[in-house]
């Protein structure tokens, strides 16, 4: 078992997960759940589960002694007579450092077993000598736990959730297997509750569940594996393509990522609906963005919220950076001068962000990427809108949201084109190749159809694409494909799953010829 996606997750052990998890009383549902996530977890990285149990049980003391110190420090400032503001300063300092001692130790595990030899090769001269390579392998999940095991403590540290004195019900938090692999990146306040609740399976979640899991599978069966040759032949010899080819295999990547990585979304969420679990989506119609900004609002949503939360809001409010913004209020106004202090958090959250993603100079790009995109955005608002005004263009007319949405798809894949790289150079050269040396005559002229795909592929794949946009489209006017499904009784249920399951068969791409790709956003 690799993932979700084999057939021994998918025919043996979420459906024993299902029906043990029914059978027992409600009150021992949470071991049969948290015994299938460590049941995952060892299948995927046998004894590395230690890492995510020594999380587990650091996080709980922790926590627990945020708790006691809290409850310590209201009954210190409701003693008669106190000074309350010296109090408050004593108690917050403590709480401060018991705060950075947990998500030290977290994220410290993190760096060394993710980033060590990233950063050792950094400090090498000219970076090039050799560092000693960590033989003991990422443990599944890492990133998404850690960030997970963050929002806790500091949740905790803000008063906004208590501490749990029960370690199993964090344990489940931290480790539920629908999650573990690629997120969702949930907040305690989110589902920790309803995990341990043991809500009974029922008809309505068994179905909206599997159609949201075939839907999950449809994706990555159809488009993801199938886009693998074409992506993976292109990008592992890009020398021998020209700047067409390079553009085309950009494009494809970025569909391929995205059909990867909502896919395993759908069926995350959909194994959470099954067991009363309702998982926060991590995708909102990304391609109908106008804005780089407004792309990362619809994409990886739970990580940009976090980000957003225990990033960009804390470095934004420092002392440091007000004074930065008082300076820059005063030389360049009350309207430029808050925008161009804003970069600083902005910065901080987008070098996290192409770091957290993995150990490589074309991810600290990747960041940089959208750090520029996003704040020059920001900072030139103003003078795009003057501009418009002056030359009488409707900012809210067809044509002009066409021309966003265009240019936020080409930014979009010009980024991913970077991401894909294997270096910040590469990906600066790949960049210039797919514009400068763009050239369209070898997309029609037949060399397309000899990097792996031929025309069938294509046109299943433009198939696909058409039904994504049409699902996108209700999505974005609020309808709900699968609750309309089901309020029109069983016949059209069945058909639904009967036509997902049969659109995967007939269409998939497995078997001998294909490389099924790994779950990507597992490996960051």
């Amino acid at each position: 078992m690799s993932s979700y996606f084999s057939a021994t997750f998918l025919l043996a052990l979420l459906p024993a997960t299902v029906v043990c998890y029914q059978a027992v009383p409600r009150r021992a549902r949470w071991a049969v759940l948290l015994a299938a996530s460590y049941a995952f977890f060892w299948a995927l990285s046998g004894p590395l589960l230690a890492f995510a149990v020594g999380s587990t049980v650091t996080v709980w003391g922790t926590g627990l002694a945020l708790g006691a110190l809290a409850e310590r420090r209201a009954a210190d400032l409701a003693r008669p007579g106190v000074d309350r503001r010296r109090a408050r300063r004593v108690w917050g300092r403590r709480m401060r450092l018991v705060l950075a001692a947990g998500v030290a130790a977290n994220l410290g595990v993190l760096g060394v077993l993710k980033y060590a030899d990233f950063v050792c090769g950094l400090l090498s001269p000219l970076g090039r000598a050799s560092a000693p390579a960590l033989s003991v392998g990422l443990p599944i999940g890492i990133s998404f736990y850690t960030l997970q095991a963050v929002s806790y403590l500091v949740d905790v540290y803000r008063g906004s959730v208590r501490a749990d004195r029960n370690l199993a019900r964090l344990a489940l938090y931290l480790v539920f297997f629908p999650q573990i692999m690629e997120g969702p990146i949930c907040r305690y306040d989110q589902t920790a509750s309803a995990l341990w609740a043991g809500a009974p399976v029922t008809a309505e979640g068994l179905f909206s569940g599997g159609v949201r899991v075939l839907w999950g599978l449809a994706k990555r069966m159809v488009v993801a594996n199938r886009l693998n040759l074409f992506v993976r032949t292109v990008f592992d010899d890009p020398g021998s393509y020209d700047g067409g080819m390079v553009a085309l295999a950009a494009a494809l990547y970025t569909l391929q990522l995205y059909c990867d990585f909502s896919g395993t979304m759908d069926v995350a969420c959909g194994m959470g609906r099954v067991f009363g679990v309702s998982l926060p989506e991590n995708f909102r119609q990304p391609f109908f963005s106008r804005t780089a900004s407004e792309f990362w609002q619809r994409w990886h949503v739970t990580l940009g919220a976090w980000f957003r939360d225990y990033v960009f809001y804390p470095v934004s409010l420092s002392a440091p950076v007000k004074r930065l913004t008082s300076c820059a209020r005063r030389v360049l106004g009350n309207r430029v001068g808050p925008a161009a202090a804003s970069g600083a958090a902005l910065l901080c959250v987008w070098l996290a962000n192409g770091l957290w993603h993995g150990a490589g100079t074309q991810y600290l790009l990747f960041g940089l990427y959208y750090f520029v995109l996003i704040w020059a955005g920001g900072l030139l608002a103003p003078a795009s809108e003057a501009v418009c005004e002056r030359l009488g263009v409707a900012r809210d007319g067809a044509l002009w949201r066409s021309f966003q949405h265009a240019r936020t798809l080409l930014a979009v894949i010009a980024g991913e084109l970077l991401f894909r790289s294997s270096g910040a150079l590469e990906g600066l050269r790949l960049l210039r190749r797919a514009t400068l040396g763009f050239r369209a005559e070898s997309l029609v002229d037949g060399t397309a159809l000899t990097a792996g795909m031929d025309a069938a592929d294509f046109a299943v794949v433009a198939a696909f694409v058409v039904a994504l946009l049409v699902v996108g489209a209700l999505r974005e006017r609020g309808v709900r494909p699968v609750e309309a499904v089901w309020r029109r009784g069983a016949v059209p249920r069945w058909a639904a799953c009967c036509a997902l399951l049969v659109l995967t068969v007939v269409f998939g791409a497995y078997g001998a010829g294909y490389v099924p790709v790994d779950p990507m956003y597992a490996s960051f």
